[in-house]
């Protein structure tokens, strides 16, 4: 395997005009944010700087943070914070659901924090989760991005017995910077996540994503690529990796909208259902058609 050239290069100074995005602003936006604080919720949007933040804000869509806003894990291209986290809230489910509701969502993602403090990672939350969703606003889609869970099966099960219309978890990078940049966790417990997840209900859409620019050369991407697809995963994205602040690992390499036409064109080529390759991608990007489109339960 080809390690980076870019890693022997200093790191780019200046973001390319590609990569620039307006702040976040609007009536919608700041609706949402007032929602979300009055149901004590949290969003990945807000606290991983999502650079798309604006532009779904605006159309009503965000992603729940769920089990708190403190992770037990410290990857070093996540600007959520670390540290121990305070209790579970009991009426978690019921906050998220009510905010659902009131945004009258199509399609809801949901996503947490790691909690290794937790027996089950807080599985058992995402499952009172997509339950009360779906109790609360009936024919709403709902997509989960869960934690590896550190490989284990029995807190997988609790999740897909609820059916999740999209199962998601992001491999974020390729396996030789794992111990670098996520050394917390493990390549193959992503890969059992997704394996599992199919195992558990066939039927089942699941959904990866991987961040570029960290020195993974392209031959690795298109590796844990095909990595993917040998486990039958059926929606991948890809987005530039975005340094949070000078703390976090360094970006070694811009890569242009071309690259990313070229992942998309080899993801589709290696059999993947839905591809989002764009320099500002993220996982939730543009979650809602991908879920209308090969959700079973839109289908019903």
């Amino acid at each position: 395997m080809k390690k980076s050239e870019d890693q022997a290069v200093s790191p780019p100074r200046r973001r390319p005009e590609w990569i620039r995005v307006r702040a976040p602003d609007g009536e919608s936006y700041h609706w949402l944010k007032r929602l979300m604080r009055s149901k004590h919720l949290h969003t990945v949007c807000e606290e991983a700087h999502c650079p798309n933040m604006g532009e779904c804000w605006g159309n009503r869509t965000a992603t729940f943070l769920i089990l708190g806003d403190t992770c037990t894990r410290n990857c070093r291209f996540c600007d959520v914070k670390t540290g121990r986290p305070g209790p579970l809230d009991p009426e978690e489910a019921e906050h998220v659901a009510q905010a659902v509701h009131a945004m009258d969502l199509k399609h809801a993602v949901i996503t947490s924090v790691d909690r290794d403090d937790q027996e089950d990672g807080g599985a058992s939350v995402f499952a009172a989760v997509i339950r009360r969703i779906r109790e609360l606003q009936p024919g709403c889609t709902v997509e989960v991005l869960i934690p590896d869970f550190r490989g284990q099966l029995e807190p997988l099960k609790v999740v897909m017995d609820e059916r999740p219309d999209i199962l998601n978890h992001n491999v974020e990078t390729v396996p030789r910077l794992f111990s670098t940049i996520q050394p917390q966790c493990r390549y193959d417990w992503s890969l059992d996540v997704l394996r599992n997840a199919k195992k558990l209900w066939p039927e089942a859409i699941t959904k990866s994503g991987i961040m570029v620019g960290l020195g993974e050369s392209e031959d690795e991407v298109l590796e844990t690529m095909q990595d993917l697809r040998h486990v039958d995963v059926d929606i991948l994205t890809v987005g530039q990796y975005l340094q949070p602040s000078r703390e976090h690992a360094p970006i070694l390499r811009y890569y242009k909208p071309e690259d990313f036409e070229m992942f998309e064109r080899r993801g589709y080529e290696m059999g993947f259902r839905w591809v989002e390759s764009a320099p500002l991608v993220r996982s939730s990007y543009n979650a809602e058609a991908q879920a209308s489109a090969l959700s079973n339960r839109s289908q019903e």
